[in-house]
């Protein structure tokens, strides 16, 4: 009678063993399916956003102000989307615009790895003059644009002209210029 109540007990461990196993192998790939369920759907229109980073003035330095954008804009003219929403002024209010107000784009053509920028007149007449002022207004530019992994440079044109400057002749339009 003893041998028998231990065959059971030891039929029974292994038995239990078995179906122990099988629950936490079975368990265990349950959990790896589980898919995870996001709290809130995501629109359309969220899926085709993406973030641009557009730099102003603050204080004595340019910074990054970044901006949601729907990439159907940015699919004809990225470049020219991107220097509206520059020349259009921050959002944020402790930053200040460094493009001259009334500044408008003529023209933008890429050139390999170069953008060639045509800004209207008001571009050099309405600019503080000094250049501090004018180096954060060509970097700003610069840093914005250059964020577009394809765009290492920029040339400034006016009305259509080359080797143009500002109006204190600080700087001169005559190079491309490339970010630091």
């Amino acid at each position: 009678m003893r041998r028998i109540t231990t065959i059971v007990i030891i039929i029974c461990l292994i038995i239990g063993t078995i179906f122990g196993v099988y629950y936490f192998l079975i368990k265990n790939k349950e959990e790896e399916i589980l898919e995870y369920t996001p709290q809130e759907e995501i629109s359309e229109e969220q899926m085709r956003q993406t973030m641009v980073s557009l730099y102003f003035k603050s204080g004595d330095e340019i910074v990054p102000e970044a901006r949601l954008i729907d990439v159907k804009e940015l699919l004809d003219n990225p470049y020219s989307q991107i220097l509206n929403m520059l020349i259009e002024g921050p959002k944020n209010n402790n930053l200040q615009n460094v493009i001259p107000e009334g500044t408008k784009i003529n023209k933008i053509e890429k050139q390999q790895d170069t953008l060639v920028i045509d800004f209207s007149k008001e571009f050099v007449l309405n600019h503080k003059d000094g250049e501090k002022e004018e180096k954060m207004t060509i970097k700003a530019i610069l840093n914005t644009v250059t964020e577009l992994t394809e765009i290492n440079g920029i040339k400034i044109l006016i009305d259509g002209e080359e080797n143009k400057e500002f109006k204190d002749k600080a700087i001169k339009f005559d190079k491309v210029f490339k970010r630091e």
